[in-house]
């Protein structure tokens, strides 16, 4: 794996570790869910809502590129 591969993956590991928290207190203090349906929960959530993080090689060399269902398009991360 290359540096900008391993950096991918920790971005996309936090937002999502972050989300899946957030969204995991939130339905526990706010709802009325139970036992397997708030972890089952936050983390359908987390997986929907996360940007997705790619390294891709370019003819300008390997850039890291995100994706997310808030944005339009990719957007390219320095």
């Amino acid at each position: 794996m290359t540096r900008l591969q391993v950096r991918a993956f920790l971005y996309q590991l936090g937002c999502f570790a972050i989300l899946f928290i957030s969204v995991r207190f939130l339905a526990e203090k706010y709802t009325n869910l139970t036992g397997i349906w708030i972890p089952a929960t936050a983390f359908v959530v987390g997986t929907l809502l996360s940007p997705k993080f790619q390294a891709v090689k370019t003819k300008d060399g390997e850039k890291l590129f995100m994706r997310w269902i808030l944005l339009k398009g990719f957007r390219e991360i320095n």
